[in-house]
């Protein structure tokens, strides 16, 4: 399977878009013995796993750190069935405060700790008192997270048998747990892991994101694009086939269902079932607004969209400034901890996540830093007819650049007041707006997190991944969850529909079970 194989006119599972989503699907088929091929339109594969170079560092462009991948934890499993968990380069995060929680005009570093007992244990130090409001918050998550039978890898039945899971507002819940309004925006503080709203934000959604950091949390060494690169590699030993630079342009059909897609290089390929990780609402697009009920597709075009995000990417003089082994989400005002999407041009950014990169050759130095905020997307209006990447290259415009230095120096000037000497340490800084993730992933207003999850109206925005056209199937982080977790199990829901989910899950354990035997 080298670089030479050719594009075969049929297949029996033609996948477009090389996200996570596409790639776990394309690695769950082709060991199940389908024939099976990856369209990509971009240059690199892997969504949002993408990593980018700038003097000679490596950013992340969405994978920042990842939970759950400590053995026999739920994302291990999966990815020991996928094949890929021993060749993964790994640093835990510091076991006593992954997360950091810190607030304008409060010294404190409010910790979050990797273990359940630990976590309690280390935020009770920090507030004495509330050690009951602490343990009943830790066990509503893990509960929360047991109604979900594929994020415990457990059979059960679909897990929309009990919806009182996905009416309860985690804003209401964690302030129903105390009194103590510190100690609430302590619990709320990484809520732009999911874009976390006051109004609309489901318990469950803060859950299934925060648990699995709890379990154990992992930042990958050069970068989170080793993912996609190593299911990539399993893809192809399975007989698997993934093309770039291959932008799906059109579906043509044979009575009701697709026949094939078209390329804009002009290639036809056909298939048996067909498989979308590009959005919905794209997808649907494509497929033509005639081959579905009116109200399915107006309702999928009209799903919110999740904020969308600025970030600033600095690499570090050598030798400047120290590694740090966990990320920092400061929030300007604790009352204010749930409303950072609702800034003014004036307050903008009301908080902000840090992360740093790591490589192979690291020392006690870091060599970057990667600072995340939100950012609405009509402050891309100017600009929106623009499109750029690797590519199709083109130039927004010297205001564009401008609007970028602009809010590039506000984030420095807030960062300063965290870590005093960072401006003296910046080597080069580099920044992203929505239009980047728009163009690059390939999102709805470069959207972080796929589509608003809403208390007041679950099912709104719900999309099965099976449509009415019988072959054709939906993936990626649109449908269940988003993050890296979420959007694997998404791949075993939507593969699920095609082997059987009772079967599906069978193989996942039995790839864990062997694993155990092998050790014993």
């Amino acid at each position: 399977m080298g670089k030479h194989s050719k594009l075969k006119e049929q297949y029996d599972v033609v996948i477009i878009g090389s996200g996570l989503g596409g790639l776990a699907s394309a690695n769950i088929l082709a060991k199940e013995g389908f024939s099976v091929c990856v369209l990509e339109k971009n240059n690199q594969y892997g969504g949002n796993l993408q990593t980018f170079v700038r003097d000679k560092t490596i950013f992340d462009t969405g994978v920042h750190y990842i939970g759950g991948l400590s053995k026999g934890q739920n994302l291990y499993q999966y990815f020991r069935y996928l094949d890929i968990i021993d060749d993964l380069k790994l640093k835990q995060l510091e076991m006593d405060g992954f997360d950091i929680i810190t607030f304008d005009g409060d010294e404190t570093q409010y910790k979050h700790a990797q273990g359940y007992e630990n976590f309690i244990k280390t935020l009770t130090h920090q507030f004495p008192q509330e050690e009951k409001a602490i343990r009943n918050y830790c066990t509503k998550i893990q509960d929360t997270c047991d109604k979900f039978p594929l994020y415990r890898l457990e059979h059960a039945k679909p897990f929309y048998d009990d919806m009182s899971v996905f009416v309860l507002s985690a804003k209401k819940f964690i302030e129903s747990l105390t009194e103590n309004k510190k100690l609430r925006a302590v619990l709320s503080g990484t809520n732009f892991l999911y874009a976390g709203d006051s109004e609309r934000t489901p318990f469950y959604v803060h859950a299934l994101s925060v648990n699995s950091y709890i379990e154990s949390s992992y930042r990958c060494i050069n970068g989170g694009s080793q993912i996609s690169k190593l299911l990539i590699k399993r893809l192809k030993e399975n007989g698997g086939e993934v093309y770039n630079h291959k932008e799906v342009t059109a579906f043509t059909f044979e009575g009701k269902n697709i026949a094939s897609v078209l390329t804009k290089d002009g290639r036809e390929i056909k298939g048996t079932k067909f498989i979308s990780n590009i959005e919905p609402k794209i997808t649907l697009q494509l497929v033509g607004e005639d081959k579905f009920r009116k109200a399915y597709f107006n309702r999928v075009q009209n799903i919110e969209s999740v904020i969308a995000g600025f970030s600033v990417y600095i690499v570090l003089k050598p030798e400047s400034f120290k590694y740090h082994n966990r990320n920092y989400y400061h929030i300007k005002n604790p009352d204010k901890v749930w409303d950072a999407q609702a800034y003014t041009q004036e307050s903008w950014p009301e908080g902000y996540m840090v992360s740093m990169g790591i490589n192979k050759n690291m020392t006690a130095w870091g060599d970057s830093l990667t600072v995340m905020t939100y950012m609405r997307y009509e402050e891309m209006e100017p600009w929106e007819g623009t499109f750029n990447t690797v590519a199709h290259k083109n130039d927004r415009g010297q205001t564009y650049e401008e609007f970028k230095a602009e809010k590039t120096e506000k984030i420095i000037v807030e960062l300063e007041n965290k870590f005093p000497n960072i401006r003296e340490c910046i080597q080069e800084v580099y920044s992203s707006t929505p239009l980047s993730y728009r163009d690059y992933i390939g999102i709805d207003k470069g959207s972080m997190y796929g589509y608003v999850k809403d208390v007041k109206s679950p099912l709104h925005s719900f999309v099965s991944p099976k449509t009415k056209i019988k072959n054709l199937y939906l993936t990626g982080q649109c449908l269940n969850m988003h993050g890296i977790l979420g959007v694997t199990i998404g791949a075993v829901i939507t593969c699920s529909e095609i082997l059987g989910r009772e079967y599906l899950l069978n193989k996942i354990l039995e790839a864990n079970a062997s694993e155990n035997s092998n050790k014993n």
